[in-house]
């Protein structure tokens, strides 16, 4: 990834106390990281950060939307963006073995000796965790999907109806392999 400063936070000279960060996440932020499923990010990203002797407390607040395809009907979609996410950075001597067996994935360890750390790996990471797993078109108010009509009529005739799948047909064949471990 690009060296890029914007998200650095040099915490060496940050007096003990609580500091705000805001990030301003647009589509060029990802370019580092390769293609997404997304375009035309517009998200807000406020960081809390708690300096504490040998540890910060984060707290990053995501608010957005995101544009994306319909998983069922191919519609472009916009999906809003909100969530919360906190993050405890520890300064230890051995961080890389310290952040190997660390179990909690809200724990991160980094050397006692550094003077600063991005955030940019966990904005990319608590962004697309804010992105729902599925893309479906919202229901309207008459509670109809606004799935392309189309497009759900053409899937509608590739489906099976489950009735009319028998049983035998489905197993048909396997009977040949039932006693091959007994030869």
């Amino acid at each position: 990834m690009g060296h890029n400063r914007t998200f650095e936070i040099a915490f060496v000279g940050l007096v003990t106390g609580l500091h705000e960060f805001e990030y301003r996440i647009e589509d060029k932020f990802f370019v580092d990281f390769g293609p997404q499923d997304f375009s035309n990010c517009d998200t807000n990203v406020k960081l809390k950060l708690d300096k504490h002797p040998g540890f910060l407390q984060m707290h990053f607040d995501i608010d957005g939307k995101v544009d994306t395809l319909c998983d069922r009907c191919g519609n472009p979609l916009t999906i809003k963006l909100w969530d919360e996410f906190d993050l405890i950075v520890k300064l230890v001597d051995n961080p890389d073995e310290m952040n190997s067996n660390e179990e909690d994935p809200d724990i991160y360890y980094i050397d006692r000796n550094e003077s600063h750390f991005s955030v940019a790996s966990w904005i990319y990471e608590f962004i697309n965790l804010s992105i729902p797993l599925q893309h479906i078109c919202e229901v309207n108010e008459k509670g109809e999907s606004g799935c392309n009509q189309k497009v759900l009529e053409e899937l509608n005739k590739f489906s099976a109806n489950p009735s009319e799948i028998s049983d035998k047909n489905i197993w048909k064949g396997l009977e040949q392999f039932k006693d091959l471990d007994k030869k």
